[in-house]
C-alpha cells in the first residue's frame, strides 16, 4: 500500500481566519453577549469549536452559540477563506511521488468538501474525514482512529501534517509521525512540546520533507 498523508484544513491547507472569528462574532452578537476583536479569537482556530464555545461562555450556552455559527459560516464564513500560497502546487507533486493524500479535519465534514470543492482541490484527496454535525468525532484522536480504519493505512505507513497541538496529540495517540507546520495557527513551542517530529516554515517545504522521507 502507499505511504499516506494526512493533512488538518483549517491553518494547514486553508487560512480560514476572516470566516471564523466573523462567525464568532456573529454568534456572540446573537446571544447579546461581549464581542472581542477578531485578533483576540485566533486561539479559537483549530480546537473543536464547542469547547472554544465553551470557555468563551459557559456549557449552557455554547450549544446555542455554535448553532448560530453554523448559521452564518454555512452560506457565508466558509467562502471567506484563503488557500495558502503553495498548496495547489505542493499537492498533485506529492501524489505524483507516490503518496495517496487524505484530509481529517475537526470540521463538520459537509463543510469541509465544500470548501475543498470551492478550491477546487478534492480531486487531489483519496479520501476526506471530518466531524459530524452532532459532534461525532470532532477529537483528533477519534477522528484519526477512524481514518486509519477507513484507508486500511498502518501508523507505520502514514504521516499528519497540522498546525495546532490537537493534531500532534491525535497523531501521537494513533502512534502516527506528525509534522507541524508554522505558518498556521499555532507556534513552535506548541507544536515541539506536542511532539512534532520535524516543523516546516511554508507548505513548499513539505514536499522537501516527504521526498526525503520516502528514499
Amino acid at each position: 500500500m502507499q505511504p499516506a498523508i494526512y493533512f488538518d484544513l483549517d491553518g494547514t491547507l486553508t487560512d480560514p481566519r476572516i470566516g471564523i472569528t466573523r462567525c464568532i462574532q456573529y454568534a456572540l452578537r446573537e446571544l447579546d453577549c461581549d464581542v472581542p476583536e477578531a485578533d483576540k479569537l485566533l486561539w479559537c482556530i483549530g480546537p473543536p469549536l464547542l469547547q472554544s464555545f465553551e470557555k468563551l461562555l459557559d456549557a449552557e450556552r455554547a450549544p446555542r452559540a455554535l448553532a448560530l455559527y453554523r448559521e452564518r459560516f454555512a452560506d457565508v464564513g466558509l467562502y471567506e477563506n484563503e488557500i495558502y500560497a503553495g498548496i495547489r502546487e505542493l499537492l498533485p507533486q506529492l501524489r505524483a511521488s507516490g503518496y495517496q493524500l487524505q484530509v481529517a479535519s475537526s470540521k463538520p465534514q459537509v463543510f469541509v468538501t465544500r470548501i475543498l470543492d470551492h478550491f477546487e482541490i478534492s480531486r487531489c484527496f483519496d479520501a476526506v474525514f471530518g466531524s459530524e454535525l452532532d459532534g461525532t468525532r470532532t477529537d483528533k484522536t477519534e477522528l484519526l482512529a477512524h481514518a486509519l480504519r477507513q484507508t486500511g493505512h498502518s501508523a507505520a505507513q502514514a504521516c499528519m501534517v497540522g498546525d495546532r497541538k490537537h493534531d500532534a496529540i491525535g497523531a501521537r495517540n494513533n502512534q502516527l509521525r506528525f509534522i507541524g507546520v508554522l505558518y498556521g495557527y499555532g507556534d513552535a513551542a506548541e507544536l515541539s512540546q506536542a511532539g512534532a517530529w520535524e516543523l516546516v516554515d511554508a507548505p513548499a517545504q513539505l514536499r522537501s520533507v516527504f521526498c526525503s522521507t520516502s528514499q
